[in-house]
């Protein structure tokens, strides 16, 4: 029995997996959790194991940087320790994987039909693969092709530095910078709260009247501010949710060129995440791809790489999964 897990700053999935003798894996039970309902991990693991048999391994993908096998999380105050959950699960078979290392091991498990082609020049090459999933945070990884199989590698490339290339880009980094002094990174813009940024940013730079939906910065409301803005935005309903939403797009294209060209990805890049889906129709307007492109002398070699819309969300948890079993099925 496998324990798989998708541990995330806004919900925890959690399932038990059974491997078949045709390789296949049987969902035994599957679980949502509200992360910030918790103290910590151990808190779900006790109510989702409860009258469960015990697993003979556990594969955790988690949003944050594991470091010889302990994470502390990004965006919740949770520490997680692999000799720890070792100990609770009793079996020494526990791994702790970044949530975006997940991702593009589950990348390589979803069929044709969960991605959407972003890039109608694409020419499929064999290669290094980039994933970007914008979310909660701003994730980044890479498949690293070895000429025989995908080697997934973890990083922290959403929190390097965001980097203008419009003079409105160039406005908004000076706006973003009186609200992070220390350090404005791609993430700030880029995940769910980064559709707030752009917005007041917009606001503030006159681009057209508030929008009267819209509660304004910093006001008590239960409305989701940043989910209304990217509906609203990609509904084309006001003239500044819109904006802010292309904006999004935007940036979102160059950092996946960027992360492209840093790993050479020839493969192709995988797009994750719970934004994308949401904001499909804006993706596929071609503004994603013409600053994914804008490299200069490398714009002959970006136009031609894949590009895929994830539209699967259960990447991780599925990626979590098959670790073990893919470890199994190799030996």
């Amino acid at each position: 029995m496998i324990l798989a897990g998708d541990i995330g700053g806004t919900k925890t999935v959690l399932a038990l997996i059974e491997p078949l003798a045709d390789g296949t894996l049987h969902s035994v039970r599957e679980q949502t959790f509200a992360s910030r309902e918790f103290l910590d991990f151990e808190e779900i693991l006790d109510l989702f194991l409860a009258d469960q048999p015990p697993p003979t391994s556990a594969c955790f993908g988690v949003a944050g940087p594991v470091v010889e096998q302990r994470c502390q999380t990004t965006n919740l105050p949770w520490l997680l320790d692999g000799r720890r959950l070792q100990q609770k699960l009793g079996t020494d078979q526990v791994k702790l994987l970044n949530d975006l290392e997940a991702m593009a091991l589950g990348m390589l498990h979803l069929p044709p039909e969960d991605f959407v082609e972003l890039n109608p020049a694409a020419e499929p090459q064999t290669g290094n693969i980039a994933v970007i999933a914008a979310g909660t945070g701003l994730g980044e990884a890479a498949l690293y092709w070895d000429g025989q199989r995908y080697h997934p590698i973890a990083t922290e490339g959403g929190h390097s530095d965001l980097a203008p290339q419009t003079e409105q880009q160039d406005r908004l980094l000076v706006y973003l910078r009186q609200l992070f002094p220390d350090h404005v990174s791609c993430e700030r813009v880029l995940s769910g709260n980064g559709f707030s940024h752009l917005y007041d940013f917009l606001l503030a730079d006159r681009f057209a009247p508030a929008c009267p939906a819209i509660p304004a910065a910093h006001a008590e409301s239960e409305v989701d501010r940043n989910a209304l803005i990217s509906r609203l935005g990609v509904g084309g309903e006001d003239p500044l949710c819109e904006e802010a939403t292309r904006l999004f797009a935007e940036l979102y294209g160059a950092e996946a060129g960027n992360l492209a060209l840093k790993l050479l990805a020839t493969g192709g890049v995988f797009i994750g995440g719970g934004i994308g889906p949401k904001i499909r129709k804006v993706l596929e307007s071609g503004e994603f791809l013409r600053s994914f492109a804008a490299k200069g002398r490398f714009q002959p070699l970006l136009a031609k790489i894949p590009v895929k819309l994830a539209l699967n969300p259960r990447a991780p948890l599925i990626g979590a999964m098959h670790y073990f079993a893919d470890l199994l099925g190799k030996q």
